[in-house]
């Protein structure tokens, strides 16, 4: 077990953790959470040792092997493949060994110590891994420096998986992932054996995934038991015993509240309602767990709207003379709240761009209402900030009319409080630029909404405050998200981007993890065939191996004998000659000397008479093999 005894942690001038104890027992499944720069990261490079605590002790048993998923990864000319095998170094030790060792004695125990480590099965497991985070069979030759940024950190986080460990540490390993190698991890790690210890800001990703929850409190490690939603609840409990909070507790429940009365009354999906309503009911138990956070925001809408914003008709929509989505009909409603699901790369980010007129259709007709006003979140917009301006100064820009202290108090809602709001952004992390980003949007009072992975860089307290501002919108909402809390909690609508087609999806969250799974069989099933041939062609090598190995067996046996005769003439030259190298010897004229004289010669030519036999030997072998294999 891992076990934390009073210890602390400076950086700088600032205490992350004071005194703190904690004891993490083998396969727990822990969440690491905390604020931003409250030391979750350098929890894990303590754990690592890649940094060391100023007082008290970390333990870690010594045999324990780590994995951990890199933040970086630079640029080379190795295969994904191979990029992901190195994550096992005890293969990759082994299978070097192998590949330079002579001595067929040791080579036969590299042979035994790689199926213990089922090296056979590497590359198969590699390339599974490869599909399960979102790659496709072509991408698994291409080289490290074909992929983004963001696959790059995928490459990272199946390195870590590959990698055989008794303690596994992740920092946000569903960043850079769609819904669909969301759900996948998390189904892989219920069927990991070892201990995790994982900092993510998904909710429903943690709740599915842990059991226990380190929660980073005033410089403390506080152990909760059960997932993230008993964690919410426990700390609600508490919480709701504060007098001082009770107030504005009250106000939050009630504007939940209110949105669960006014979902109810315009509930038309039967399926989609019920996993609505139950979502919504937990948002209310927990909503004192958040009377403390700093964000409160909200969306306003435009003055002025019009019943149709949209309509897509028969639109083709792609990139140039490529198009990924045919035929595509869709009419948003002042009052649509849509969620857009699909594979990876079908297009779902595509139809965003295209509803923003960030991309112009290749076919088919756009029509918008008269009062149409977007407000359009995707993460390369985080790139266009003007880093050299400061918060406030973005949205002076937006409105020149507009007072210092009516900006201030905007933009403090959204955690930019006093200074911190008249600050250049040049350092701000991505997760500050988002909220900017966000804020921006929100202050433009749009009537749509049409966000591509909002949540992306935002912690747990921002993604619950983004909830609430969506809950309580009046406008419309298009959204794609791989967080299926704020799906379940915002959207009334499911629409699939699958095969070029946009169709309504009718059923729960829970229902297109099935329809994954599904899909997925149907796949494995078109690709049998191939395997079985696959299977049939491995089977008859094995035959054919076994074949020339048994012809060759007189051959190696002989080779066998003789390098055993080598052996142990070899030694006995050795001893001759250590004899030889005592000057008494040489003193008088002796007969030991003679007679060592004369073995030593005989044995030297014994020596060059076997080495001739076993290099024709050699050869024989060497031909008989090609002619058999031919």
């Amino acid at each position: 077990m891992i076990q934390l005894t009073d210890f602390s942690l400076q950086r700088g001038s600032k205490f992350l953790f004071e005194n703190s104890s904690a004891t993490i027992h083998p396969s727990q499944k822990c969440g690491v959470i905390g604020g931003n720069g409250s030391g979750k990261s350098s929890f894990f490079k303590l754990l690592l040792r890649e940094i060391t605590e100023d007082s008290g002790s970390v333990s870690i048993p010594k045999e324990w092997r780590i994995a951990h998923m890199a933040q970086e990864v630079h640029a080379s000319d190795r295969s994904a493949t191979d990029y992901v095998l190195d994550g096992d170094q005890q293969f990759r030790e082994i299978e070097a060994a192998i590949a330079t060792c002579e001595d067929g004695e040791k080579l036969g125990n590299l042979y035994a110590q790689f199926e213990q480590v089922d090296g056979y099965s590497a590359p198969s497991r590699a390339q599974q891994l490869l599909r399960g985070l979102g790659f496709s069979s072509s991408d698994e030759n291409r080289p490290v420096s074909d992929f983004s940024g963001g696959w790059r950190i995928r490459l990272n986080l199946a390195q870590a998986l590959m990698c055989p460990s008794n303690l596994l540490l992740l920092d946000e390993p569903t960043n850079h992932l769609d819904l669909d190698a969301t759900l996948w991890l998390e189904q892989w790690l219920q069927f990991y054996s070892g201990t995790l210890l994982i900092i993510s800001h998904d909710r429903d990703f943690l709740d599915n995934v842990i059991d226990h929850v380190l929660s980073i409190e005033n410089q403390k490690l506080i152990t909760y038991k059960g997932n993230y939603s008993a964690y919410e609840k426990q700390k609600a409990e508490r919480i709701a015993q504060q007098a001082a909070a009770y107030t504005k507790q009250q106000e939050r429940i009630a504007e939940i509240e209110n949105f669960v009365r006014r979902f109810k009354a315009k509930a038309s999906k039967a399926k989609q309602a019920q996993s609505r309503l139950k979502e919504l009911e937990r948002m209310e138990q927990i909503a004192p767990a958040h009377v403390d956070s700093p964000f409160s925001f909200r969306f306003p809408t435009a003055d002025k709207t019009s019943q149709a914003l949209i309509n897509l008709s028969d639109a083709s929509l792609g990139y140039g003379e490529t198009s990924l989505v045919s035929k595509a009909n869709l009419n948003i409603l002042q009052n649509s709240r849509i969620g857009l699901l699909g594979h990876n790369g079908a297009g779902k980010s595509t139809l965003i761009k295209s509803l923003a007129k960030e991309i112009p259709l290749i076919a088919g007709e756009y029509a918008e209402g008269i009062h149409l006003k977007i407000g359009y979140f995707a993460q390369h917009q985080l790139e266009a900030l003007d880093l050299a301006a400061s918060a406030a100064l973005h949205i002076q820009r937006i409105s020149p009319k507009a007072s210092e202290q009516e900006i201030r108090n905007f933009l403090g809602n959204f955690g930019f409080q006093g200074d911190r709001a008249f600050e250049t952004i040049t350092h701000f992390s991505g997760g500050e630029k988002a909220r900017l980003a966000l804020a921006l949007i929100a202050w433009q009072r749009p009537n749509l909404l049409l966000l591509d992975e909002p949540t992306n860089h935002l912690d747990l307290e921002v993604r619950h405050a983004l909830t609430i501002a969506l809950q309580t919108y009046e406008g419309a909402i298009v959204i794609v998200s791989h967080d299926r809390h704020l799906l379940n909690n915002t959207v009334d609508d499911f629409w699939l981007v699958d095969s070029g087609q946009l169709t309504p999806f009718d059923g729960t969250l829970d229902d297109y993890h099935d329809w994954l799974k599904n899909d997925f069989s149907a796949n494995e099933h078109n690709s049998q065939t191939t395997k079985a041939i696959n299977k049939e062609t491995k089977k008859s090598n094995r035959q054919n191996a076994a074949v020339i190995r048994e012809k060759l067996k007189p051959y190696t046996n002989a080779i066998q004998a003789i390098e055993r005769k080598l052996s142990k003439m070899q030694q006995e030259l050795e001893t001759i000659e250590t004899r030889l190298s005592d000057t008494s010897l040489y003193e008088s004229n002796n007969n030991e000397l003679s007679q060592l004289l004369k073995d030593q010669g005989q044995l030297r030519q014994s020596i060059e008479t076997l080495e001739e036999e076993w290099l024709s030997k050699h050869d024989e072998v060497e031909s008989l093999k090609a002619s058999l294999e031919a």
